[in-house]
């Protein structure tokens, strides 16, 4: 008996899920440049960065748009998402019930959840890949969406139980695991791009444009990306996070403001050279031998991020592949967590959490989030980052329009409709044009946002009016 009180008192973690974090618990901006070096240099980046190829985009288009791209996620990151952060020391979901209210907040939390679970899930599909190799485990293709074989379930099952149990242990264990994991992990990546460039012929700029500068048809189900493209999808794949705020989460232990800055290890590092390499490994693979008799046959040669590494550099290519889909995986999960805490607030947070990996490693079962990851990026950003607008709108400017903050807090009421009226009709608005005119979906992510602002404010004059 006496054991079992020993393991739950250490399975007990704090992460303050109600209440402020007090100061005695600010982190430096240490802490963070591990994290997001080792979650944005990461699981994703063996997927995307091939994803690009297939999209067909042009060696320009892709390295100045990820530049600029990525330049403007980092300024989101430090004063949009940050400062609000620091002054309100909440959760996102906790924050968000003050204003929006208990049952409301609950079905944001339960969406929210659910998509960090399946990008968690697509993570934990990543790392399978470089599992399953030793196995002669049959990798899934770029157009499945099902477990192809009983060995793919049973290597999913365990990189995700792993996964989990390190997520279950709170901030500190997914930040402490990053910070270990990230520095080896760039080194892997770059060196992986090097070698994968000198295998290409890539001895200078102008011989990558030889190989890759033009770009190509885009690959059978992919849409064409151009400059534009690249640049909206590296300033919103994370929309999520930072416009979204679900950040909040994590930077309200910040000591300050600058602590934003460090973002940009995670977009420099992952979002910029990770891909980048991700994209000469499969540009190599696509002239090998087996991708031309796949592409003779009609077929689409498979982006399985371990067998591409493990080509490359070897085993440590295969390491980096497993660690790479963990230190992604291990913060998601937490996030995911935390949302479902609100909605079982009496729940421990590593029961919470074990749940949600459990969820995480069921998605990671089908290939379908992982070999369709640019679509689900951008379809997740555009669906959380409007609600962040709420956060954002009321914290600088509800006082000046005379408007109650924390509506629902300060009035007892569990369901503040501005906030879900304000949320729907810019979703569903900036969504229909997006299908029906044909448009990629992160064009619309920040007018989304921008409308979902000023429909709150609109709507909450209305109603605490009346």
């Amino acid at each position: 008996m006496e054991n079992s009180t020993a393991i739950q008192e250490s399975l007990s973690v704090s992460e303050f899920e109600r209440q402020p974090v007090p100061s005695s618990q600010f982190k430096d901006w240490r802490k963070f440049l591990g994290m997001y070096a080792g979650e944005h240099a990461a699981g994703t980046e063996f997927v995307i960065g091939p994803l690009f190829l297939t999209a067909g985009v042009s060696a320009f288009d892709l390295i100045v748009g990820l530049l600029l791209g990525n330049f403007l996620a980092v300024l989101t990151w430090r004063y949009i998402t940050t400062p609000i952060a620091t002054a309100e020391r909440l959760t996102l979901y906790y924050k968000l019930e003050k204003i929006a209210g208990r049952k409301l907040v609950t079905g944001y939390n339960l969406a929210n959840g659910l998509l960090f679970c399946f990008l968690a899930g697509a993570m934990i599909t990543v790392s399978a890949t470089a599992v399953g190799i030793p196995f002669n485990m049959p990798m899934p293709a770029l157009t499945d969406t099902t477990p192809n074989s009983l060995s793919w379930v049973l290597v999913v099952l365990g990189v995700g139980a792993v996964i989990s149990i390190v997520a279950a242990k709170g901030y500190d264990a997914v930040s402490k695991f990053s910070n270990i994991s990230a520095p080896w992990m760039v080194i892997v990546f770059l060196i992986a791009g090097i070698v994968a460039a000198k295998r290409l012929g890539v001895e200078s700029l102008s011989d990558l444009w030889a190989v890759w500068g033009t770009g190509s048809e885009p690959f059978p189900g992919q849409i064409k990306f151009t400059f534009w493209h690249v640049l909206f999808f590296a300033w919103f794949c994370n929309a999520a996070m930072h416009l979204g705020m679900s950040d909040l989460s994590v930077l309200r232990y910040a000591d300050k403001n600058s602590v934003g800055w460090t973002t940009a290890a995670g977009m420099y590092v992952g979002h910029f050279m990770a891909w980048i390499s991700a994209c000469l490994m499969f540009a190599l693979y696509l002239k090998s031998p087996e991708a031309a008799a796949i592409f003779a046959s009609g077929g689409v040669p498979p982006v399985a991020p371990g067998p591409l590494a493990y080509e490359v550099v070897g085993i440590a290519g295969l390491i980096c592949v497993l660690v790479a889909g963990w230190t992604t995986a291990n913060p998601t999960i937490y996030r995911a967590g935390l949302a479902f805490q609100a909605i079982f607030p009496k729940s421990s947070t590593v029961k919470v959490t074990l749940v949600t990996g459990g969820i995480a490693t069921i998605a990671g079962l089908f290939p379908a989030f992982a070999m369709k990851l640019l679509d689900f990026v951008a379809v997740y950003g555009f669906i959380l980052a409007p609600i962040g607008a709420v956060i954002f709108f009321e914290h600088y400017l509800a006082g000046r329009l005379g408007l109650v903050k924390n509506y629902a807090s300060a009035n007892g009421i569990t369901f503040n409709a501005a906030v879900l009226l304000a949320w729907l009709i810019s979703m569903a608005v900036f969504y229909s044009l997006s299908v029906y005119q044909g448009v990629f979906l992160s064009f619309f992510t920040l007018p989304a946002w921008i409308a979902c602002g000023v429909l709150y404010l609109l709507f909450s004059k209305i109603f605490q009016k009346s």
